[in-house]
């Protein structure tokens, strides 16, 4: 894995591929994933480029395997994945498989339009049955009129011309039969009449059932339709209207005789067709089933092929254009495995291709190794930005910090539990491969099953901290409270007189009754772990805790904040950064906890200090911070002697600390820039040059007064002067300095969202409890048990999906943005990791799990309250 707390160390390396090997060299350095590429080429277009032909080859090889998946699915055959991955192709190969791809498409081109043919006269002559039949309704041959003239039978069944009368005209009659869509058989009726002036008749009926469109093939009703009409020009009208409306035209017999022919025709041609195209069908299915076994692994074949052939074009050739130059960041840790990929991808060639390291002044890009479990901690770093090369990786405190802050807000030991079990059978059957193929929403859980179970581990833990199991509590080790040391009758008379305690008429007379923990014997001491369950009968708990919880959430804020300020120290030493631990750490430091970690201080000094018989007397947090920064006249007494002289000390320090937190950073990049026209960053065999701070443009003349050393390595490339700006330097760290000082108080209070969510889960489940469970318990033992087992099985269903997939959703959502938001302010990181230029260009099958991270701390905040208890009331220290 290597080290998850800073990234890889990377180096540029230079190989030399020779053009008959160079192919199975990158297919070798692919299959490990060991670097990415730098083009050479960035000049030159990607049509002009050495292996463009190759690359359109592999274009052409994806849209046939595209084809065959589409066919394959669309016959439901089921498509087998291997779980290995299969290598790139041989060279010799790769022709091989063109042709065999090609052949197969043409053959599957050909049985496929055959088969669509087939299917579309099986529904044109299956059509034309329907219009035979319903239409046979429609006209009436009467046997004593000639051949050559029919009549018109009307729904009355009279008949609706004078037959006598055409037959002194000598009209004779023509007929247009067929099927029309069922939408547009009413505006098809009008627009005949208007059209052939009344000189038309049109009858139609729906069929039974949907037919098959056997020109778009979609299901829909239709009618079938029968127009009479005398006059040629009549019935070239009535045929344009007819296309017009698209409809489905089909000859209409003069006689019943061949009225018969024809349906007994049409009868056989059907059976024929059908027997055809069941045959065709299984021909196809066959072809498509031998195809599905290999379809998956050439896909991914081809891909890595179009991928090599992409590294290829980044590569630059020599003057004899006989090898290849390529360059690629690669971890120092990898060379040896990089130049064993290209003894075997060049293996057989007379002449081997090697490598070599080049020193460099660009920043590489960052790789930070992943496992299965690491991997969707560092997603969620990742999800904000990535970091500079070799900068503290914030996913290492992220694997305790984020399942933690979880917790605090979905604190529960039974939902805790439950989200555990439900990760842990995720992760027992983690190599099953319908988990990993399945649905986007099952796969996202899946993918992130080891943060689950640690956040149901953790929620398990403060669910005990918080005694809290499905908003009852858990009586472990007994409570520290005694009710009968209430009594008057255990007491003596002289401590009767001084202390308020219980007898007969106290207890008949009020409804509440109010535990004093400054009577002897009815405090006994802490619960070993946790809130005492004696709070579950209080009907002050929830002012309890509320005020623990809000302490909590301050105290956790600016304990994370801090340690984001702490982390970036680390960085600053790494790069040899010491002016910044003065001039911006340090004051970071002094203005959050000269004022903020000051109210973490008077929080615990309170919680020490008075106890309960002093509870009465203790001052209140929240005036004594106000007083701090309002100076009152009188006297306020304060939580310890010589309160006053020490928060005046305190703000006198967060008042230095401003002005060298805006100006002390720029004032000595100035001095350092004096006399000075151009810099770089040495940074251990490269040089930074980033355009997202002025600072680094003034570094060299620390990193000389450092170490000493100004002179850079020789062979090392030439990096771009920049101007030095002091305007621009001086107003980014004005800003970056305003919205820290103003982001230490709107983050203090951000973290409250640790004490909300916690309340609000607490008070769902709470509600939830009483609305279902307390109801089906409290039924009489006659119906009780028939009443129990749906209302369990509601409780639980409302359980899942509101507490446990709702509220988990929205306290996974908040812990989320209080990792990410302001991370990179507090830590004093980039906002995204350091790329190489060529970075966008790379392929993830060649270039590694490389991924930069940054450190994070959170924008976080919270307010104070007072706890208390009671059902009894309980008497606490506030």
């Amino acid at each position: 894995m290597g080290s998850l707390f800073r990234s890889e160390t990377m180096c540029l390396a230079q190989l030399f591929l020779q053009s008959g090997t160079a192919y199975e060299c990158l297919s070798a350095l692919g299959e490990k994933g060991l670097v990415q590429f730098r083009d050479l080429n960035q000049n030159v277009s990607s049509f002009q480029r050495k292996f463009v032909g190759e690359v359109k080859r592999c274009e052409e090889l994806e849209r046939i395997l595209a084809y065959l998946v589409q066919e394959i699915n669309r016959a439901d055959i089921p498509l087998p994945e291997g779980e290995t991955s299969p290598p790139a192709p041989p060279l010799k190969q790769v022709l091989e498989m063109q042709e065999q791809l090609q052949k197969l498409e043409a053959e599957l081109r050909e049985v496929t339009k055959n088969k669509e043919r087939l299917r579309k006269n099986l529904l044109e002559l299956t059509e034309y049955t329907h219009v035979l039949r319903v239409s046979k309704a429609f006209v009436r041959r009467d046997m004593q009129f000639e051949p050559t003239y029919e009549e018109f039978p009307s729904l009355e069944n009279d008949s609706l011309l004078d037959y006598s009368c055409m037959q002194r005209l000598g009209a004779k009659l023509g007929f247009v039969s067929g099927l029309i869509n069922q939408g547009k058989a009413e505006a098809f009726g009008k627009t005949l009449w208007r059209a052939c002036r009344g000189h038309s008749i049109v009858t139609h009926a729906e069929l039974e059932g949907p037919l098959e469109d056997p020109e778009t093939g979609e299901v829909i009703k239709w009618y079938v339709f029968l127009i009479s009409f005398w006059g040629e020009q009549i019935g070239h009208k009535v045929k344009k209207i007819c296309d017009c409306y698209h409809c489905h035209v089909y000859p209409y017999p003069n006689t019943a005789e061949e009225r018969r022919e024809i349906q007994e025709g049409l009868n056989t041609r059907i059976q024929d067709l059908y027997t055809v195209l069941h045959k065709t069908e299984d021909y196809l299915r066959q072809v498509l089933c031998k195809a599905a076994e290999s379809v998956y692994s050439r896909v991914i074949q081809v891909k890595k092929m179009k991928a090599i052939y992409h590294m290829l074009n980044m590569c630059s050739f020599d003057v004899t254009n006989k090898c290849l130059i390529a360059e690629v960041w690669c971890p120092e840790a990898d060379l040896h495995e990089l130049r064993l990929a290209l003894e075997e991808g060049s293996s057989g060639a007379s002449i081997p291709s090697f490598m070599n390291t080049i020193p460099t002044k660009e920043t590489p890009p960052t790789l930070i190794r992943t496992n299965k479990f690491t991997e969707g901690f560092q997603n969620i770093v990742d999800a904000y930005g990535v970091g500079s090369y070799r900068e503290v990786n914030p996913a290492l405190f992220t694997i305790i910090t984020f399942p933690f802050l979880f917790a605090v807000m979905f604190g529960d030991l039974g939902h805790g539990f439950v989200m555990f079990l439900f990760a842990l059978l995720l992760v027992l059957n983690e190599d099953h491969p319908r988990l990993s193929q399945s649905q986007e929403i099952v796969r996202m859980f899946f993918n992130g099953r080891y943060i689950l179970l640690l956040m149901g581990l953790f929620s398990v833990y403060t669910g005990l901290i918080y005694n809290d199991c499905f908003s009852k509590s858990l009586n472990l080790f007994g409570s520290g409270w005694n009710v009968s040391a209430m009594y008057s009758s255990g007491h003596s008379p002289a401590e009767q007189r001084k202390m308020m305690l219980w007898n007969d008429s106290v207890i008949r007379h009020n409804r509440v009754l109010q535990l004093d923990p400054s009577v002897p014997g009815v405090f006994r001491g802490p619960y070993p772990l946790g809130i005492d369950p004696i709070w579950n009968l209080a009907t002050n708990r929830l002012t309890f805790l509320n005020s623990f919880k809000m302490k909590m959430s301050v105290i956790l804020g600016i304990i994370h904040m801090t340690f984001g300020v702490i982390l970036g120290i680390f960085n600053h030493l790494h790069f040899r950064k010491k002016f910044n631990i003065y001039l911006v750490s340090i004051p970071e430091l002094l203005f959050m906890l000269c004022i903020f970690g000051y109210l973490v201080f008077m929080i615990f000094y309170k919680w020490l200090v008075y106890s309960a018989e002093t509870s009465r007397v203790a001052p209140s947090i929240l005036i004594e911070f106000i007083n701090m920064f309002l100076f009152p006249a009188s006297d306020t007494g304060g939580l310890y002697p010589g309160q006053e002289h020490v928060q005046r000390l305190l703000l006198v320090i967060t008042a230095l600390s401003v002005p060298v937190l805006f100006l002390g950073k720029p004032l000595f990049l100035l001095w350092l820039h004096r006399g000075r026209s151009c810099f770089g960053v040495s940074r251990s065999g490269y040089t930074l040059v980033r355009k997202d701070s002025e600072e680094e443009v003034s570094l060299l003349g620390s990193q000389d007064i450092e170490e000493g050393n100004n002179q850079m390595e020789d062979g090392c490339r030439e990096v771009t002067c920049e101007e030095f700006n002091f305007g621009e330097i001086l107003m980014t760290q004005v800003i970056h300095s305003i919205e820290y000082c103003l982001g230490c108080i709107s983050n203090t209070a951000s973290y409250l969202r640790l004490w909300a969510l916690s309340l609000a889960h607490a008070q769902l489940s709470d509600v939830l409890w009483a609305m279902l469970m307390r109801v089906g318990l409290r039924v009489d033992t006659t119906y009780g048990v028939l009443l129990l087992l749906p209302v369990i099985a509601l409780f639980a269903v409302l359980t899942i999906f509101i507490l446990l997939i709702m509220e988990g959703l929205s306290a996974f959502l908040h812990a989320i943005r209080l990792h990410c938001t302001r991370a990179s302010h507090y830590c004093g990181l980039s906002r995204c990791g350091a790329q190489a230029p060529d970075a966008q260009a790379q392929r993830p099958w060649l270039t590694g799990p490389a991924a930069p991270r940054h450190v994070g701390s959170s924008r976080t905040g919270t307010r104070t309250r007072v706890p208390c208890i009671g059902r009894w009331t309980l008497n606490h220290c506030a």
